[in-house]
C-alpha cells in the first residue's frame, strides 16, 4: 500500500485512495490492536474524527471524490472507511460504507 500517496489524498478528493481499497483490505489485520496515535501516523489525520459514547472514537477515511471535497461538514455519500477505536484507543472494528455520517 502506498501510504504516502494515501495521506496526500484527503477526503479522497483526488480518488488515489479508492485505487488502493484492495491493498488497504489486505493490511485491516495488521491495523486491528493498534493504538489511535499510531494509526493516525501510519494513515495521517483522519478526515473526520468522531467521538462515540464510552470513550469510543472514530476515524473516517473518504475513498472517494464526493460533496465532502467542497465543504467536509457536507452529507457525502461518498465510500468510506470507518475505524473504530475502544475506550483504551485500540482499533478494534473496521468497516466500509456510502451511507451519509
Amino acid at each position: 500500500m502506498d501510504l504516502k500517496k494515501w495521506r496526500a489524498d484527503r477526503g479522497g478528493c483526488n480518488n488515489a485512495r479508492s485505487t488502493q481499497k484492495a491493498d488497504f483490505k489486505s493490511i485491516e489485520k495488521e491495523l486491528k490492536g493498534k493504538f489511535a496515535d499510531d494509526i493516525g501516523k501510519l494513515l495521517g489525520r483522519p478526515d473526520i474524527h468522531q467521538l462515540g459514547e464510552r470513550n469510543q472514537k472514530f476515524y473516517v477515511y473518504f475513498l472517494q471524490k464526493g460533496p465532502q471535497c467542497e465543504d467536509m461538514k457536507a452529507k457525502s455519500e461518498a465510500e468510506k472507511v470507518i475505524l473504530k477505536f475502544n475506550a483504551v484507543g485500540l482499533l478494534s472494528e473496521i468497516t466500509y460504507q456510502t451511507r451519509p455520517l
